[in-house]
């Protein structure tokens, strides 16, 4: 148990006894949850419970933080106090953070790990039409959801990680198509290019491929078997740059479902359920959920008059796949412009009988590119929307990785791409990676100079304000993965990180490690080591390296 746990356990503890002495009435606890206050002086953690159960327990804030005050064990705080209106501060003892801090070290790279819950969630993230190479859209969501895969794993969640393919339907014959014009254009045939055809330049180069390792041995095939075996080809094409462009931003998922699999009997087992739940009509000759009865604006058709499933039915089929796969939970990452679609899908897994509430959907903000502060709205090379790849090439997979995490998902993101590439303090991967990689050089250089780095130390030694505000930080670090996980905002490790680096700057700008006693050497060392395996940790939740040199 680390202490942000005690302290929550303390006061747990200390409204129970409140409720058995009768000093406050039989209620349920609400939820408590410490901060850190801002400025020092307020303490190293601070709660509102007392204000949160004003109403709860009919009492004043300040009567009942002085009711909790009396019921508490103080041995591992130098001291408690009310503050304003109620909040109460706590005041830790200083040993009891030395204690921490070797318990930190002891833990390694295991520290903030937290240990499993037991709780199955799924979470499923950018699942792009692969019709395209991926933009930077696509990278955003790509970026949150890997980082918030880790973030969930690291707070002892049981995550799987799944994209699913939309492998069927409309979109996928006009791929065909568009590569089967392209084909014909190359070899200098005449050929009409689909209404809803894509125009990128990778389907030129799709068409140029299958030339290059075939020539023009399909030119003479009748033109809807050349479009069927063209779908064939160019959807493994796709899907292989997909799943590359992705292992390069460092995203690997557990799953890819194909969305051919739920055709025709899933959807039709979907549909028949529905039907027989009554959350089906027919009219017109189509098939339509009841999506009014939950809430949507309209009712939906869910199979078309002429028979053909619409995207609603494939969705419905598949969400019914992954409740029957028993998951604790669901997420999905959605762009910002599927916001109407959520309720429709949400009404869908109700009339199916399942709990829609069990799926979570994140909304994904745009994002825009900025040049020398001039928008960036095409990319130069193909006069198109810029690719992931085109990012990943200009300012690299960590420095992507990064500006795409460090701001919520539901806040619009400006990605300075200058800052991004600067090697300055400006940057926040920079000044990140290169605390990390300052505190290797120092193990090195003591390596060097033959100074052996023991381990355990007297960490009492340790009371420069620098050094007591490091050992803070990182004391907090398991609370605070903890809390990120619950809020599904890896964004919060993105900033704990910067902010744990800045710390570390701080402590090494004022405290020398080298040239200093032995016995104080060896505990700036310990202090070194905590913050490397931190730093470390953080940066793989956010799927960013960390260099021993820069």
């Amino acid at each position: 148990m680390n202490i942000q746990e005690l302290v929550i356990a303390e006061i747990k503890k200390a409204v129970k006894k409140n409720i058995d002495a009768g000093i406050f009435p039989q209620a349920e606890i609400p939820a408590i949850k410490l901060e850190v206050p801002p400025q020092k002086e307020y303490g190293d953690f601070a709660t509102n419970i007392a204000m949160q159960s004003a109403r709860i327990f009919h009492m004043a804030p300040k009567k009942i933080a002085e009711e909790l005050i009396k019921q508490m064990d103080h041995d591992y705080l130098a001291k408690v106090e009310i503050a304003g209106p109620g909040f109460i501060n706590f005041y830790l003892r200083s040993d009891i953070i030395y204690k921490e801090l070797a318990d930190v070290v002891k833990k390694g790279n295991h520290y903030g790990t937290l240990t499993d819950n037991g709780i199955k969630v799924q979470v499923e993230y950018v699942s792009a039409n692969p019709t395209g190479p991926l933009h930077v859209g696509h990278g955003r969501g790509a970026a949150f959801g890997s980082a918030l895969v880790n973030l969930l794993k690291a707070a002892g969640y049981q995550v799987e990680s799944e994209y699913y393919i939309n492998d069927a339907g409309k979109q996928i014959d006009n791929l065909a198509a568009s590569v089967n014009a392209r084909y014909l254009e190359l070899l200098g045939k005449k050929a009409d290019f689909p209404e809803n055809g894509y125009h990128g330049h990778d389907i030129i180069e799709t068409a140029q491929r299958i030339i290059d390792k075939f020539g023009d041995k399909y030119l003479n095939m009748a033109d809807d078997e050349r479009i069927s075996l063209f779908k064939e080809v160019a959807l493994k094409e796709k899907l292989a740059a997909l799943r590359e462009d992705l292992s390069a931003f460092n995203v690997h998922f557990d799953v890819w479902f194909s969305e051919r699999t739920l055709h025709p009997d899933a959807v039709k087992s979907a549909c028949e359920i529905l039907l027989k739940n009554k959350a089906m009509y027919e009219k017109d000759g189509a098939k339509w959920l009841r999506s009014t009865d939950y809430g949507d604006d309209k009712d939906r058709v869910v199979i078309r008059d002429n028979g053909v499933p619409t995207y609603l039915a494939a969705d419905i089929a598949y969400h019914k796949n992954k409740y029957e796969r028993g998951f604790d939970k669901l997420i999905n990452i959605w762009g910002a412009d599927h916001h109407g679609y959520v309720c429709r899908v949400k009404a869908a897994i109700d009339a199916l009988g399942f709990d829609s509430s069990k799926l979570e959907v994140l909304l994904l903000q745009m994002v825009s590119l900025y040049r020398n502060g001039e928008l960036v709205k095409m990319s130069k090379r193909t006069g198109q929307s810029v690719t992931l790849a085109e990012l990943i090439e200009e300012v690299g997979t960590d420095a992507a990785r990064y500006f795409f995490i460090m701001r919520s998902l539901d806040s619009q993101l400006d990605f300075d791409l200058d800052l991004a590439k600067s090697e300055s303090n400006e940057n926040p991967v920079y000044y990140i990676q290169y605390a990390y990689a300052r505190i290797c050089s120092i193990f090195r250089q003591l390596a060097e100079a033959g100074i052996v780095y023991e381990g355990p130390a007297n960490l009492e030694l340790l009371t420069d304000e620098t050094e007591i505000a490091l050992i803070k930080k990182i004391l907090s670090y398991p609370d605070e993965i903890r809390s990120a996980a619950k809020d599904y905002a890896p964004h919060r490790i993105a900033n704990f990180v910067h902010e744990l680096a800045a710390d570390f700057h701080s402590f090494y700008n004022k405290c020398r490690i080298i040239g200093v006693d032995a016995p104080l050497a060896q505990s700036r060392l310990i202090l070194c080591e905590a913050t490397r395996n931190v730093i470390h940790h953080a940066l793989d939740i956010l799927g960013v390296s960390a260099p021993e040199k820069m």
